[in-house]
């Protein structure tokens, strides 16, 4: 089971024009708030990153509001695995259950969560908090991860697995968040 100690979030390339063209924008920014502001409320660690944002912009306001004084990784690559600074971030973490949300799902969080999968972490994608241009590239990425052995779950889903208690202030913070 996912918990605040064994777990971390990764917030991927949700950044300028590219994630205003996704399917669902709308949707997308909305369950990404809602995740951020859960793992937040959890105690999740989040790791957040951002692709090239010199040439794609800055991660997009209506998810960057939510990540005040955590500062974004830059990367070059598509897998964060292939970023040292990702790397050392994620030993000092030292999690079992890496969380992947972002964009775009066959891209970036896929090579992302094939190289985490390699490594022996428990990788779980967010389906909800994930898209694409085309919605079936987002339908391929999933699939090959869960072929690969990840897991796919949803905002709530994951949040309430954290939670594991019907009871005390962080449940009725995220009953809030949810409604």
């Amino acid at each position: 089971m996912l918990n605040s100690k064994n777990t971390v979030l990764v917030i991927i390339d949700v950044q300028g024009n590219l994630a205003r063209i996704m399917q669902n924008t709308d949707a997308l920014f909305r369950n990404l708030a809602i995740l951020i502001q859960g793992a937040r409320l959890q105690d999740v660690p989040i790791i957040w990153m951002e692709q090239l944002p010199e040439k794609l912009g800055r991660t997009v306001d209506d998810v960057s509001m939510y990540l005040k004084g955590l500062k974004p990784i830059e990367k070059d690559v598509f897998s964060c695995w292939k970023n040292d600074e990702f790397i050392s971030k994620l030993t000092e973490i030292n999690p079992n259950n890496v969380v992947l949300s972002g964009i775009e799902t066959h891209i970036c969080v896929y090579q992302t969560a094939m190289d985490l999968l390699k490594q022996n972490f428990n990788v779980e994608v967010v389906a909800d908090a994930t898209s694409t241009r085309l919605e079936y590239n987002k339908e391929i990425g999933l699939e090959k991860i869960r072929r690969a052995g990840g897991q796919i779950t949803s905002v709530e889903t994951l949040l309430f697995e954290i939670q594991g208690i019907a009871r005390g202030e962080e449940f009725r913070g995220l009953v809030k968040l949810v409604k």
